[in-house]
């Protein structure tokens, strides 16, 4: 473990802290100092996502790297950086952490229009790289499996839990880990009746291309979800299946990546549900007839109120 720089004072700049502190570092640490060495203003310019995707590591080891040379977290970080090289401004910080295709001060009606084509656009290039022989031989292999795992991290890991909630809900025996030892400990437990699923946008997080790696090894038919046809994601698999966002530089934090991700995982589950019709029905009524007692009726029933008086309001 890399100690924190309490004994280091802040006359030493952010490449001295991390010059002193590389040699010591974990390998997935050393990797975010190598990045931020050779492009100093990285950290202004890319969110947490990003700059761990550029790693080839996680946000959370982004978080203990802050934390190995001294500052709180990422922000402070950020901060930091941005002071020493002024590049402090806020219409950095809104184009690297909120989007570069809408204006600060753009009209809501504006925004509206721009995100609606974006995410068209972006579903729209998925649908025509998507190679639908790849799409149908995955559904087949996730009907018939013994066990399907899903691995993810970050945002990617929010879509991993979908995916498994909606398989989960027709019967598939599904499981989604977006922690690396839970997922590694799943993943090496798989074999020639199980299917795994690594989605990463950039292809490049660490620790989905391990547990995808290790269950591959296992014997499970493995299944990279991203947008890099060539990352280390994608050649760990057995099928890559490439979605698509509008922004040509591919950036991790784009607003339309879930929804290319989400149209995938819909059309996998739409299409395992036709293969497995009579069990998905089954399933999903007796699902819905479990949580059907903590759901309102459709519309509110105003019920009457007492009428206050004046004497009722002192």
């Amino acid at each position: 473990m890399v100690p924190l720089m309490q004994d280091v004072g802040n006359e030493l700049s952010i490449t001295q802290r991390i010059s002193l502190r590389r040699p010591a570092m974990p390998k997935a640490m050393a990797k975010i100092a190598a990045v931020i060495t050779a492009h100093p203003t990285a950290p202004v310019e890319l969110t947490i996502t990003e700059l761990a995707d550029q790693a080839g590591t996680s946000a959370a080891t982004v978080t203990r790297f802050c934390r190995a040379i001294g500052f709180d977290g990422y922000t402070q970080f950020r901060v930091g950086v941005a002071a020493e090289s002024g590049r402090g401004d806020a219409g950095t910080t809104w184009r690297t952490d909120i989007a570069d295709d809408i204006g600060q001060d753009d009209p809501a009606d504006r925004v509206l229009l721009t995100l609606l084509g974006l995410h068209t656009r972006s579903m729209e290039i998925t649908t025509g790289l998507l190679n639908l022989d790849d799409v149908q031989l995955v559904a087949r292999a996730i009907s018939e499996a013994r066990h399907v795992d899903i691995y993810g991290v970050g945002g990617s890991g929010v879509i991993a839990d979908e995916f498994r909630g909606r398989l989960y809900r027709i019967g598939v025996n599904a499981h989604s880990w977006s922690d690396v030892h839970d997922g590694l400990t799943s993943a090496v437990l798989q074999d020639g009746s199980s299917v795994a699923v690594g989605i990463s946008n950039t292809g490049r997080t660490e620790e989905t291309i391990e547990m995808l790696s290790h269950a591959r090894a296992a014997g499970a038919l493995t299944v990279a979800i991203t947008t890099d046809a060539d990352s280390w994601l994608a050649s760990s698999a057995d099928v890559a299946l490439i979605t698509a966002s509008e922004n040509p530089a591919q950036r991790p934090d784009d607003l339309s990546i879930k929804h290319a991700q989400l149209l995938v995982i819909d059309l996998l589950y739409v299409l395992v549900a036709q293969r497995t019709l009579g069990q998905a029905a089954t399933r999903l009524a007796a699902s819905a007839m479990a949580v059907s007692a903590h759901r309102r009726s459709s519309s509110p029933v105003e019920e009457p109120r007492p009428r206050r008086t004046k004497e009722s309001t002192r």
